[in-house]
């Protein structure tokens, strides 16, 4: 499966070049040419999924096995202290590119990146335990 105006399908085509890490015949992790800190990388299914719950569990497995690789390298190929990995899902949440992606990020205790993160807080016990049962509710569907 292919989206010919995909960023992401013409590099997995080898339409457009990239740096590329690690393949198979369903993943492919690259560069990121942005990137965060040094070292940056996606993980992507060389099919075209989008968003994360429209990818197949026998595409998802070996797309997390691959980002798990990638993290590995990253703490013994750069050093990395740490790892964030990322993966956005809609334009709200930040995706620029609409083909499943994860982001690979080495951290370091000096690296200067911050994250926004601006934690909130439910207004009561009540208001935790019904959203805790809209999401049950829809776990329960399958």
């Amino acid at each position: 499966m292919r989206e010919p105006d995909c960023i992401f399908c013409r590099i997995v085509a080898g339409e457009i070049p990239c740096t590329r890490l690690f393949e198979d015949e369903q993943v492919l992790a690259f560069m990121d040419i942005g990137p965060i800190i040094k070292g940056h990388a996606l993980v992507i299914p060389k099919a075209h999924y989008d968003p994360i719950t429209a990818v197949p569990p026998a595409v998802l497995a070996p797309l997390l096995t691959a980002v798990q690789r990638v993290a590995r390298a990253q703490q013994v190929g750069l050093g990395a202290e740490g790892i964030n990995v990322i993966q956005n899902n809609g334009a709200v949440a930040g995706q620029a590119v609409k083909h499943v992606h994860f982001h690979v990020i080495p951290r370091f205790a000096a690296d200067g990146h911050h994250w926004n993160w601006n934690p909130k807080a439910y207004r009561d016990e009540i208001e935790l335990q019904t959203f805790a049962e809209r999401l049950r509710q829809a776990l329960a569907t399958p």
